[in-house]
Protein backbone atom coordinates (compact mmCIF):
# COMPACT_ATOMS: atom_id res chain seq x y z
CA UNK A 1 0.00 0.00 0.00
CA UNK A 2 0.93 3.80 -0.66
CA UNK A 3 1.83 5.76 2.41
CA UNK A 4 -0.27 9.02 2.46
CA UNK A 5 1.08 11.80 4.71
CA UNK A 6 -0.11 15.23 3.87
CA UNK A 7 2.20 18.42 3.40
CA UNK A 8 1.44 22.15 3.88
CA UNK A 9 3.01 24.48 1.15
CA UNK A 10 2.69 28.35 0.51
CA UNK A 11 1.09 29.53 -2.36
CA UNK A 12 1.06 33.39 -3.99
CA UNK A 13 -2.37 33.84 -4.96
CA UNK A 14 -1.05 36.37 -7.53
CA UNK A 15 1.31 34.38 -9.55
CA UNK A 16 1.49 30.90 -8.43
CA UNK A 17 4.64 30.75 -6.55
CA UNK A 18 5.54 27.84 -4.19
CA UNK A 19 7.34 27.78 -1.50
CA UNK A 20 8.47 25.92 1.61
CA UNK A 21 7.59 28.80 3.61
CA UNK A 22 6.00 31.78 4.68
CA UNK A 23 7.09 35.04 3.21
CA UNK A 24 5.82 38.33 3.42
CA UNK A 25 6.97 39.32 -0.11
CA UNK A 26 6.35 36.96 -2.96
CA UNK A 27 10.03 36.26 -5.22
CA UNK A 28 8.36 35.78 -7.95
CA UNK A 29 5.88 38.98 -8.60
CA UNK A 30 7.07 41.09 -5.57
CA UNK A 31 3.72 41.42 -4.15
CA UNK A 32 3.29 42.13 -0.55
CA UNK A 33 0.88 39.63 1.72
CA UNK A 34 -0.22 37.10 -1.09
CA UNK A 35 1.53 33.79 0.21
CA UNK A 36 -1.30 31.54 1.29
CA UNK A 37 -0.53 28.30 3.35
CA UNK A 38 -2.34 24.94 1.28
CA UNK A 39 -2.16 21.07 2.32
CA UNK A 40 -1.22 19.01 -0.14
CA UNK A 41 -1.30 15.30 -0.14
CA UNK A 42 1.64 12.81 -1.01
CA UNK A 43 1.56 9.29 -1.59
CA UNK A 44 5.01 7.05 -1.61
CA UNK A 45 4.05 3.72 -3.60
CA UNK A 46 6.25 0.22 -3.04
CA UNK A 47 5.83 -1.12 -6.59
CA UNK A 48 3.65 -1.66 -10.19
CA UNK A 49 0.22 -2.67 -7.68
CA UNK A 50 0.69 0.09 -5.12
CA UNK A 51 0.73 2.60 -7.90
CA UNK A 52 -2.19 1.01 -9.48
CA UNK A 53 0.10 1.31 -13.26
CA UNK A 54 0.37 -0.84 -15.86
CA UNK A 55 3.36 -1.79 -18.03
CA UNK A 56 1.70 -2.64 -21.28
CA UNK A 57 2.75 1.26 -22.85
CA UNK A 58 4.79 1.27 -25.81
CA UNK A 59 6.27 4.21 -27.41
CA UNK A 60 5.64 4.95 -31.07
CA UNK A 61 8.29 6.12 -34.28
CA UNK A 62 7.60 9.61 -35.38
CA UNK A 63 7.12 8.28 -39.11
CA UNK A 64 4.38 5.46 -37.60
CA UNK A 65 2.24 8.49 -36.26
CA UNK A 66 -0.51 9.15 -39.17
CA UNK A 67 -1.22 13.02 -39.51
CA UNK A 68 -4.61 13.60 -42.01
CA UNK A 69 -6.43 16.62 -43.00
CA UNK A 70 -9.57 15.32 -41.78
CA UNK A 71 -8.25 15.59 -38.42
CA UNK A 72 -8.73 18.95 -37.97
CA UNK A 73 -12.17 20.19 -37.84
CA UNK A 74 -14.25 23.54 -38.29
CA UNK A 75 -15.97 25.58 -36.08
CA UNK A 76 -18.01 27.55 -38.51
CA UNK A 77 -16.48 30.90 -37.39
CA UNK A 78 -14.36 32.26 -39.70
CA UNK A 79 -12.41 34.94 -37.04
CA UNK A 80 -12.27 31.50 -34.42
CA UNK A 81 -10.82 29.05 -37.00
CA UNK A 82 -8.17 31.58 -37.91
CA UNK A 83 -6.96 32.29 -34.51
CA UNK A 84 -7.05 28.47 -33.80
CA UNK A 85 -4.88 27.92 -36.72
CA UNK A 86 -7.65 26.19 -39.07
CA UNK A 87 -10.04 24.46 -36.67
CA UNK A 88 -9.80 22.44 -33.87
CA UNK A 89 -7.55 19.68 -33.09
CA UNK A 90 -9.13 16.45 -31.71
CA UNK A 91 -7.71 16.15 -27.74
CA UNK A 92 -6.52 20.05 -27.75
CA UNK A 93 -7.10 21.96 -24.38
CA UNK A 94 -7.72 25.42 -24.80
CA UNK A 95 -7.67 28.60 -22.60
CA UNK A 96 -9.81 31.09 -23.25
CA UNK A 97 -9.60 34.19 -21.02
CA UNK A 98 -10.87 37.51 -20.88
CA UNK A 99 -12.23 40.09 -18.61
CA UNK A 100 -16.01 39.29 -16.82
CA UNK A 101 -18.88 39.79 -19.03
CA UNK A 102 -16.69 40.37 -22.18
CA UNK A 103 -18.11 37.54 -24.07
CA UNK A 104 -16.47 34.39 -23.51
CA UNK A 105 -19.35 32.22 -22.48
CA UNK A 106 -21.42 33.66 -25.80
CA UNK A 107 -18.63 33.19 -27.95
CA UNK A 108 -18.22 29.04 -27.53
CA UNK A 109 -22.02 29.03 -27.03
CA UNK A 110 -22.34 30.01 -30.28
CA UNK A 111 -19.52 27.84 -31.22
CA UNK A 112 -21.06 24.97 -29.75
CA UNK A 113 -24.49 25.97 -31.65
CA UNK A 114 -22.52 25.84 -34.98
CA UNK A 115 -20.56 22.13 -34.23
CA UNK A 116 -23.58 20.70 -33.00
CA UNK A 117 -25.59 21.52 -36.07
CA UNK A 118 -23.03 20.31 -37.66
CA UNK A 119 -23.30 16.51 -36.20
CA UNK A 120 -20.81 16.70 -33.77
CA UNK A 121 -21.64 16.05 -30.07
CA UNK A 122 -20.87 18.88 -27.59
CA UNK A 123 -20.49 18.52 -23.94
CA UNK A 124 -20.96 22.17 -22.28
CA UNK A 125 -20.43 22.39 -18.35
CA UNK A 126 -21.14 25.37 -16.33
CA UNK A 127 -20.57 25.45 -12.91
CA UNK A 128 -21.34 29.43 -12.59
CA UNK A 129 -25.19 29.28 -13.90
CA UNK A 130 -27.90 27.14 -13.97
CA UNK A 131 -29.57 25.52 -16.67
CA UNK A 132 -32.14 28.19 -17.35
CA UNK A 133 -30.17 30.70 -17.30
CA UNK A 134 -27.81 28.89 -19.85
CA UNK A 135 -31.32 28.72 -21.73
CA UNK A 136 -31.94 31.94 -21.39
CA UNK A 137 -28.86 33.32 -23.31
CA UNK A 138 -29.14 30.51 -25.62
CA UNK A 139 -32.47 31.83 -27.24
CA UNK A 140 -30.59 34.66 -28.11
CA UNK A 141 -28.56 33.02 -30.84
CA UNK A 142 -30.72 30.57 -32.77
CA UNK A 143 -32.37 27.01 -32.84
CA UNK A 144 -29.95 24.74 -31.60
CA UNK A 145 -29.86 21.08 -31.54
CA UNK A 146 -30.29 17.94 -29.43
CA UNK A 147 -26.40 17.07 -30.38
CA UNK A 148 -25.65 19.80 -27.33
CA UNK A 149 -25.80 18.89 -23.51
CA UNK A 150 -25.60 20.82 -21.08
CA UNK A 151 -24.84 20.03 -17.19
CA UNK A 152 -24.24 21.79 -13.94
CA UNK A 153 -21.72 20.25 -11.70
CA UNK A 154 -18.60 21.24 -10.30
CA UNK A 155 -17.44 18.14 -8.74
CA UNK A 156 -14.45 17.17 -10.54
CA UNK A 157 -14.91 13.07 -10.00
CA UNK A 158 -18.94 13.73 -11.15
CA UNK A 159 -17.52 15.25 -14.38
CA UNK A 160 -14.58 12.93 -15.19
CA UNK A 161 -17.54 9.87 -15.24
CA UNK A 162 -20.10 12.06 -17.51
CA UNK A 163 -17.44 12.75 -19.84
CA UNK A 164 -15.81 9.11 -19.76
CA UNK A 165 -19.63 7.78 -20.24
CA UNK A 166 -20.90 10.20 -22.65
CA UNK A 167 -17.99 10.45 -24.97
CA UNK A 168 -18.13 14.15 -26.48
CA UNK A 169 -15.92 15.61 -29.17
CA UNK A 170 -16.07 19.09 -28.17
CA UNK A 171 -16.32 19.65 -24.09
CA UNK A 172 -17.31 23.19 -22.52
CA UNK A 173 -15.80 24.37 -18.89
CA UNK A 174 -17.00 27.58 -17.68
CA UNK A 175 -15.07 28.27 -15.23
CA UNK A 176 -11.83 26.86 -14.27
CA UNK A 177 -11.97 28.64 -10.97
CA UNK A 178 -15.85 26.49 -10.11
CA UNK A 179 -14.13 22.99 -10.31
CA UNK A 180 -13.95 21.05 -6.84
CA UNK A 181 -11.50 17.85 -6.25
CA UNK A 182 -12.56 16.70 -2.84
CA UNK A 183 -8.96 15.11 -2.92
CA UNK A 184 -7.46 18.56 -2.13
CA UNK A 185 -8.01 20.20 0.64
CA UNK A 186 -8.71 23.62 -0.46
CA UNK A 187 -11.14 25.71 -1.36
CA UNK A 188 -12.54 25.97 -5.29
CA UNK A 189 -10.23 28.74 -7.14
CA UNK A 190 -7.36 28.77 -5.29
CA UNK A 191 -3.99 27.44 -6.88
CA UNK A 192 -4.06 23.99 -5.55
CA UNK A 193 -7.76 23.45 -6.74
CA UNK A 194 -7.47 24.88 -10.63
CA UNK A 195 -4.09 23.38 -11.04
CA UNK A 196 -5.54 19.89 -10.15
CA UNK A 197 -8.55 20.66 -12.15
CA UNK A 198 -6.35 21.76 -15.10
CA UNK A 199 -4.04 18.45 -14.86
CA UNK A 200 -7.41 16.07 -14.93
CA UNK A 201 -8.71 17.16 -18.30
CA UNK A 202 -5.42 17.32 -19.79
CA UNK A 203 -5.39 14.12 -19.33
CA UNK A 204 -8.33 13.35 -20.55
CA UNK A 205 -8.22 15.40 -23.40
CA UNK A 206 -5.49 13.52 -24.66
CA UNK A 207 -6.28 9.77 -23.41
CA UNK A 208 -10.03 10.17 -24.48
CA UNK A 209 -8.99 12.44 -27.83
CA UNK A 210 -11.73 14.76 -26.68
CA UNK A 211 -11.10 18.90 -27.34
CA UNK A 212 -11.93 20.62 -24.06
CA UNK A 213 -12.52 24.42 -24.02
CA UNK A 214 -11.66 25.87 -20.37
CA UNK A 215 -12.99 29.56 -19.24
CA UNK A 216 -10.30 31.25 -16.93
CA UNK A 217 -10.90 34.63 -15.33
CA UNK A 218 -8.90 37.13 -14.98
CA UNK A 219 -6.78 39.27 -12.48
CA UNK A 220 -6.64 43.02 -12.94
CA UNK A 221 -3.30 42.98 -14.63
CA UNK A 222 -5.26 40.97 -17.74
CA UNK A 223 -3.55 37.48 -17.13
CA UNK A 224 -5.38 33.96 -16.04
CA UNK A 225 -6.47 33.96 -12.61
CA UNK A 226 -4.23 30.85 -11.05
CA UNK A 227 -1.08 29.55 -11.87
CA UNK A 228 1.03 30.49 -14.30
CA UNK A 229 1.79 26.83 -14.74
CA UNK A 230 -2.07 26.78 -16.36
CA UNK A 231 -0.89 28.20 -19.19
CA UNK A 232 1.68 25.46 -19.85
CA UNK A 233 0.07 23.09 -19.46
CA UNK A 234 -2.79 23.98 -22.04
CA UNK A 235 -1.88 23.61 -25.84
CA UNK A 236 -3.76 27.02 -26.39
CA UNK A 237 -4.36 30.04 -24.48
CA UNK A 238 -6.88 32.77 -26.20
CA UNK A 239 -7.30 35.79 -24.66
CA UNK A 240 -10.74 37.97 -25.56
CA UNK A 241 -10.19 41.44 -25.07
CA UNK A 242 -12.12 44.54 -25.71
CA UNK A 243 -14.20 47.62 -23.87
CA UNK A 244 -16.47 46.14 -22.34
CA UNK A 245 -19.06 48.85 -23.16
CA UNK A 246 -17.76 49.49 -26.54
CA UNK A 247 -19.33 46.74 -29.21
CA UNK A 248 -15.83 45.31 -30.75
CA UNK A 249 -14.21 42.03 -29.47
CA UNK A 250 -10.78 40.91 -30.70
CA UNK A 251 -10.00 37.29 -29.89
CA UNK A 252 -6.14 36.94 -30.09
CA UNK A 253 -3.87 34.45 -29.77
CA UNK A 254 -0.62 34.16 -26.91
CA UNK A 255 -0.36 30.44 -27.17
CA UNK A 256 -0.59 27.86 -29.70
CA UNK A 257 0.61 24.83 -30.28
CA UNK A 258 -0.99 23.95 -33.66
CA UNK A 259 -0.82 27.62 -35.45
CA UNK A 260 0.67 31.19 -35.45
CA UNK A 261 0.16 32.93 -32.51
CA UNK A 262 0.24 36.18 -34.10
CA UNK A 263 -3.85 35.86 -35.55
CA UNK A 264 -6.28 37.48 -33.95
CA UNK A 265 -10.38 37.51 -34.65
CA UNK A 266 -12.67 40.72 -34.39
CA UNK A 267 -16.31 40.49 -33.74
CA UNK A 268 -18.64 42.64 -32.86
CA UNK A 269 -21.51 42.31 -30.01
CA UNK A 270 -24.64 42.50 -30.86
CA UNK A 271 -28.41 42.07 -29.42
CA UNK A 272 -28.26 38.23 -30.83
CA UNK A 273 -24.48 37.60 -29.95
CA UNK A 274 -21.53 38.16 -31.47
CA UNK A 275 -21.04 38.93 -35.29
CA UNK A 276 -17.66 38.63 -37.66
CA UNK A 277 -15.68 41.40 -38.79
CA UNK A 278 -14.71 40.27 -42.13
CA UNK A 279 -13.01 43.80 -42.68
CA UNK A 280 -11.67 44.65 -39.97
CA UNK A 281 -9.84 48.15 -41.32
CA UNK A 282 -13.39 49.65 -42.97
CA UNK A 283 -14.91 48.98 -39.32
CA UNK A 284 -12.21 50.42 -37.99
CA UNK A 285 -11.59 53.33 -39.79
CA UNK A 286 -15.76 54.13 -39.57
CA UNK A 287 -16.74 57.57 -38.54
CA UNK A 288 -12.96 58.84 -39.12
CA UNK A 289 -13.36 62.80 -39.60
CA UNK A 290 -12.04 64.38 -42.29
CA UNK A 291 -9.28 67.43 -43.07
CA UNK A 292 -8.39 66.72 -39.34
CA UNK A 293 -5.13 67.69 -37.94
CA UNK A 294 -2.94 65.24 -36.30
CA UNK A 295 -5.35 62.49 -37.96
CA UNK A 296 -3.30 59.47 -40.19
CA UNK A 297 -3.79 56.24 -41.65
CA UNK A 298 -1.34 53.53 -40.81
CA UNK A 299 -1.11 49.84 -41.66
CA UNK A 300 -0.13 47.42 -39.19
CA UNK A 301 0.06 43.32 -39.59
CA UNK A 302 -1.41 41.11 -37.21
CA UNK A 303 -0.42 37.96 -37.93
CA UNK A 304 -1.01 37.55 -41.30
CA UNK A 305 -3.64 40.13 -41.65
CA UNK A 306 -3.37 43.98 -42.54
CA UNK A 307 -5.34 45.88 -40.76
CA UNK A 308 -5.68 49.84 -41.44
CA UNK A 309 -5.99 52.21 -38.33
CA UNK A 310 -6.65 55.70 -37.64
CA UNK A 311 -3.63 57.38 -35.50
CA UNK A 312 -4.97 60.52 -33.50
CA UNK A 313 -1.95 62.88 -31.98
CA UNK A 314 -3.10 65.90 -30.39
CA UNK A 315 0.69 68.32 -29.16
CA UNK A 316 -0.25 71.57 -27.52
CA UNK A 317 1.88 73.79 -25.11
CA UNK A 318 1.70 72.83 -21.86
CA UNK A 319 0.64 74.81 -18.62
CA UNK A 320 3.23 72.51 -16.38
CA UNK A 321 6.43 72.65 -15.62
CA UNK A 322 6.31 68.98 -16.54
CA UNK A 323 4.46 68.43 -19.76
CA UNK A 324 2.44 65.88 -19.74
CA UNK A 325 2.12 62.73 -22.43
CA UNK A 326 -0.61 59.95 -22.45
CA UNK A 327 -0.66 57.28 -24.84
CA UNK A 328 -3.78 54.84 -25.43
CA UNK A 329 -3.31 51.81 -27.71
CA UNK A 330 0.63 52.09 -27.99
CA UNK A 331 3.74 52.16 -26.02
CA UNK A 332 4.37 55.19 -23.94
CA UNK A 333 7.80 55.01 -24.32
CA UNK A 334 8.30 54.63 -27.88
CA UNK A 335 6.18 57.92 -27.87
CA UNK A 336 8.54 59.83 -26.00
CA UNK A 337 11.36 58.11 -27.98
CA UNK A 338 9.75 59.42 -31.02
CA UNK A 339 8.92 62.92 -30.15
CA UNK A 340 13.11 63.14 -28.46
CA UNK A 341 13.97 62.15 -32.29
CA UNK A 342 11.65 64.66 -33.24
CA UNK A 343 13.14 67.36 -31.47
CA UNK A 344 17.00 66.75 -31.81
CA UNK A 345 16.81 65.75 -35.92
CA UNK A 346 14.24 67.92 -36.84
CA UNK A 347 14.39 70.88 -34.64
CA UNK A 348 11.01 70.55 -33.70
CA UNK A 349 11.07 72.11 -30.11
CA UNK A 350 8.61 69.48 -28.60
CA UNK A 351 10.15 69.03 -24.90
CA UNK A 352 7.82 72.04 -23.57
CA UNK A 353 4.39 70.44 -25.55
CA UNK A 354 1.82 68.49 -24.03
CA UNK A 355 1.27 64.92 -25.90
CA UNK A 356 -1.51 62.77 -26.91
CA UNK A 357 -1.66 59.81 -29.21
CA UNK A 358 -4.41 57.42 -29.60
CA UNK A 359 -5.45 54.46 -31.98
CA UNK A 360 -8.69 55.24 -32.42
CA UNK A 361 -11.40 52.10 -31.93
CA UNK A 362 -9.41 50.85 -28.96
CA UNK A 363 -6.52 48.96 -31.10
CA UNK A 364 -3.71 47.64 -28.96
CA UNK A 365 -0.71 47.66 -31.14
CA UNK A 366 3.23 47.56 -30.19
CA UNK A 367 4.45 47.01 -34.17
CA UNK A 368 7.36 49.53 -34.78
CA UNK A 369 5.92 50.04 -38.26
CA UNK A 370 3.15 52.38 -36.58
CA UNK A 371 6.38 54.51 -35.80
CA UNK A 372 6.20 56.80 -38.86
CA UNK A 373 2.96 57.44 -38.74
CA UNK A 374 3.07 58.79 -35.34
CA UNK A 375 5.73 60.90 -36.01
CA UNK A 376 3.73 62.52 -39.16
CA UNK A 377 0.89 62.53 -37.02
CA UNK A 378 2.42 64.59 -34.32
CA UNK A 379 4.22 66.86 -37.13
CA UNK A 380 0.51 67.55 -38.28
CA UNK A 381 -0.74 68.44 -34.95
CA UNK A 382 2.42 70.59 -34.40
CA UNK A 383 2.04 72.48 -37.46
CA UNK A 384 -1.54 72.17 -37.61
CA UNK A 385 -2.11 71.16 -41.52
CA UNK A 386 -4.15 68.58 -42.22
CA UNK A 387 -3.23 64.94 -43.95
CA UNK A 388 -4.55 63.99 -47.27
CA UNK A 389 -7.97 61.52 -46.45
CA UNK A 390 -7.10 59.25 -48.82
CA UNK A 391 -3.28 58.72 -47.42
CA UNK A 392 -1.58 55.71 -45.30
CA UNK A 393 1.69 55.28 -43.84
CA UNK A 394 3.69 52.72 -42.09
CA UNK A 395 7.41 52.65 -41.39
CA UNK A 396 10.15 52.17 -38.37
CA UNK A 397 12.07 55.62 -37.19
CA UNK A 398 15.25 55.09 -35.69
CA UNK A 399 17.22 57.33 -33.39
CA UNK A 400 18.94 58.49 -36.19
CA UNK A 401 15.70 59.97 -37.70
CA UNK A 402 16.76 56.98 -40.54
CA UNK A 403 13.17 55.18 -41.92
CA UNK A 404 13.63 51.55 -41.48
CA UNK A 405 11.69 49.16 -43.85
CA UNK A 406 9.14 46.59 -42.44
CA UNK A 407 7.95 43.25 -43.39
CA UNK A 408 5.03 42.43 -45.71
CA UNK A 409 4.92 45.56 -47.39
CA UNK A 410 3.17 44.47 -50.57
CA UNK A 411 0.40 42.80 -48.58
CA UNK A 412 -0.34 46.51 -46.62
CA UNK A 413 -0.43 48.09 -49.65
CA UNK A 414 -2.66 45.99 -51.05
CA UNK A 415 -5.09 46.50 -47.83
CA UNK A 416 -4.47 50.21 -48.94
CA UNK A 417 -5.57 49.77 -52.84
CA UNK A 418 -8.53 47.61 -51.61
CA UNK A 419 -9.92 50.81 -49.39
CA UNK A 420 -9.34 53.50 -51.87
CA UNK A 421 -6.41 54.98 -50.76
CA UNK A 422 -4.40 56.74 -53.36
CA UNK A 423 -1.19 57.63 -51.48
CA UNK A 424 1.18 55.61 -49.69
CA UNK A 425 4.34 56.80 -47.69
CA UNK A 426 6.44 54.59 -46.78
CA UNK A 427 10.56 53.16 -46.37
CA UNK A 428 11.90 53.72 -49.39
CA UNK A 429 14.17 50.00 -49.23
CA UNK A 430 10.52 48.41 -49.24
CA UNK A 431 9.83 50.82 -52.37
CA UNK A 432 12.83 49.40 -54.02
CA UNK A 433 12.20 46.40 -53.81
CA UNK A 434 7.95 46.53 -55.07
CA UNK A 435 7.19 45.19 -58.33
CA UNK A 436 5.61 47.35 -61.18
CA UNK A 437 1.81 45.57 -60.56
CA UNK A 438 2.27 46.68 -56.70
CA UNK A 439 3.12 50.55 -58.01
CA UNK A 440 0.21 50.40 -60.17
CA UNK A 441 -3.31 51.98 -58.91
CA UNK A 442 -2.16 54.17 -55.71
CA UNK A 443 0.86 56.46 -55.54
CA UNK A 444 4.04 55.70 -52.93
CA UNK A 445 6.40 58.37 -51.75
CA UNK A 446 9.65 56.58 -50.47
CA UNK A 447 11.40 58.35 -47.69
CA UNK A 448 14.83 57.61 -46.41
CA UNK A 449 15.10 60.04 -43.14
CA UNK A 450 12.77 62.87 -41.45
CA UNK A 451 14.11 65.41 -43.36
CA UNK A 452 12.57 63.66 -46.60
CA UNK A 453 9.09 63.58 -44.88
CA UNK A 454 9.17 67.19 -44.08
CA UNK A 455 10.01 67.51 -47.65
CA UNK A 456 7.69 65.18 -49.42
CA UNK A 457 4.31 64.86 -46.95
CA UNK A 458 4.49 68.32 -45.83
Amino acid sequence: MAKMKQVSAFFCSNCGFESSKWMGQCPGCREWNTMTEEVMRTGKATGDKASGRSLTVKPQTLSAVSMREEDKFYTHIAELDRVLGGGIVPGQLVLVGGDPGIGKSTLLLQMCRLLALDGRKVLYISGEESLRQIKLRAQRLGEFSDALSLLCETDLDSIEWVIEKERPQVVIIDSIQTMFCDRVSSAPGSVSQVREATGVFLRMAKSLTVSIFIVGHVTKEGTVAGPRVLEHMVDTVLYFEGERHASYRILRGVKNRFGSTNEIGVFEMRENGLREVENPSEYMLSGRPCGASGSVVACAMEGSRPMLIEIQALVCDSNFNIPRRQTTGTDFNRVNLLMAVLEKRLGLHMGQMDAYVNLAGGMKLMEPALDLAIVIAMISSYQNVAMDDRTVIFGEVGLSGEVRGVSMAERRLQEAKKLGFTLCVMPQSNYEMLTTADKTGIKIIGVSNLAQVIEQVF
